[in-house]
């Protein structure tokens, strides 16, 4: 079982927090906009320099984007990193970026989607990251997640379309997952072992529900998900009204999740929606079936 071994500090005000662009380019204010955010919170923000670089889809070449992310992870004035934006990317860079750096000064990272990239490269590294973003109702939540090592709660709503798939029981473990699409790509790329871990699950609806079907299996093939505690299933909410043949998300989903034979509690506001939360990855967690919450321990320590 692969548990944090790396905690990156609590960090305190005049701390600095980078700004990066490692898969596609943000509109124009939103590095602007984040540093304006972070800076509130009596922190230091600086914006990587091709933050808003473009080539085609991307932030720059891939070449700038590591070099940037690299910059600041080999930067021992920087204590947290923020992706600017999720999108598309961050895979074709993830065998270059300096994980001998990353253990010697363990810092978080904070993104979503394909971001998860990312996340399993510090996973990988033993370092937690935030899944989730410093925007939206929860902003204050990140800012006590990075200074006072706040501990997470997410309470399930019943009435989102995944808590719909929620069982029963209990379950302890590491918390670790993202989205569904990057974690399966990553797999034979990145040591993805979730052996005794609880499996945070979300999916965006990027393609219909063969592409979801593909990623499970080849996550349950691959040995990826052998051990797995229990799963922590997110927004699916993009493929409310959907059908394929007869066939729902909910009926992809729950064919390969009752395959797994573990707790699952769905109805979690993480992921592709409005005012998502933000949560630990790589720490202790409890999900708690019954009484619909997950809990997870802080990132970071004194």
């Amino acid at each position: 079982m692969r548990a944090t071994t790396r905690e990156p500090r609590t960090l305190v005000p005049g701390d600095t927090v980078a700004i990066v662009s490692p898969a596609s380019w943000p509109e124009d204010s939103v590095p602007g906009w984040i540093a304006q955010q972070v800076e509130s919170w009596g922190l230091r923000a600086v914006i990587a320099p091709h933050a808003l670089d473009h080539r085609g889809y991307l932030a720059g070449t891939d070449a700038a984007r590591v070099a940037d992310l690299n910059t600041v992870v080999r930067d021992p004035a920087i204590r947290a990193v923020i992706a600017s934006t999720g999108g598309c990317g961050s895979f074709r860079i993830v065998p270059e970026v300096d994980v001998d750096a990353l253990r010697a000064d363990p810092k978080v990272l904070i993104g979503y989607s394909d971001i998860t990239a990312l996340h399993c490269v510090w996973d990988a590294a033993g370092v937690p990251t935030l899944h989730g973003a410093i925007a939206g109702a929860h902003a204050d939540h990140v800012r006590r997640l990075l200074m006072e090592g706040a501990q997470t709660i997410v309470d399930a709503d019943a009435d989102a379309l995944s808590a719909e798939l929620t069982t029963a029981g209990r379950a302890e473990g590491a918390l670790f997952g993202g989205n569904l699409e990057m974690l399966a790509r990553s797999v034979g790329v990145v040591d993805l072992d979730l052996e005794a871990r609880i499996f945070l699950l979300e999916v965006n609806r990027a393609a219909g529900l063969g592409m979801v079907d593909r990623a499970l299996t080849q996550l349950r093939h691959s040995g990826a998900l052998d051990g797995v505690v229990g799963v922590a299933l997110g927004s699916i909410d993009q493929f409310a009204g959907y059908e394929d043949r007869g066939w729902t998300v909910l009926d992809t989903l729950g064919d390969h999740l009752d395959a797994l034979g573990v707790p699952v509690l769905g109805g979690l506001p993480i992921g592709h929606i409005q005012d998502l939360d933000t949560v630990p990855l790589g720490t202790h967690a409890v999900l708690d079936v019954d009484h619909a919450r997950l809990t997870v321990a802080a990132p970071s320590g004194t």
